[in-house]
């Protein structure tokens, strides 16, 4: 009996340690800077020009970018999760420790753009351009990097890194590199 009552009197102690903060987070809950669909002011700010912008560290969950031109943005750092780039252009652009988990880069143009230390994990590039894209130490799904090796090519203009060698497509287990059309 007398372990029973200090058991519940731990409990009841850990309970009332808790409740403050419970309260405090039910009343204002966190807030983060992340673009939401729900969130009206952000889809005002999705209206500009990205062009060049410095976007570092932006974060954009469950956002629909298709069409956009990113085209030389610094996307160093920025967090996409659920998210829809199909057709756009990030041709030049710093995406150097983007996370972008189950982001669809359909159709994406990713030309001479710079995804070192990605964290691509369930993203889809399906169509996307990667001409001189370099993909060093990035995160991709097996399948993604496979169908990625087949169409890779070029060189990106400002790491001189070979887009086929930055997704190690030479060492894929199973992979054969395509054979040149005659």
């Amino acid at each position: 009996m007398v372990s029973n009552f200090s058991f519940l009197k731990k409990s009841f102690t850990r309970l009332l340690m808790f409740l403050p903060l419970i309260f405090g987070l039910l009343l204002n809950p966190i807030s983060t800077n992340a673009l939401y669909p729900s969130d009206p002011s952000s889809v005002d700010v999705l209206k500009e020009d990205y062009r060049g912008k410095d976007l570092q560290n932006t974060e954009y969950v469950k956002y629909d970018l298709s069409s956009q031109d990113l085209g030389g943005t610094n996307l160093q750092g920025a967090y996409m999760s659920v998210t829809t780039a199909k057709n756009s252009s990030f041709k030049g652009a710093n995406m150097k420790d983007l996370i972008a988990y189950a982001t669809r880069f359909d159709n994406a143009d990713l030309s001479d753009a710079d995804l070192t230390n990605g964290e691509l994990m369930k993203s889809v590039f399906d169509g996307a351009l990667i001409e001189g894209t370099d993909f060093t130490n990035a995160n991709l799904d097996l399948s993604q990097r496979k169908a990625l090796c087949s169409r890779a090519s070029g060189t990106n203009s400002k790491t001189g890194i070979d887009t086929f060698e930055s997704l190690e497509c030479s060492g894929l287990k199973g992979y054969t590199p395509p054979k040149p059309k005659a």
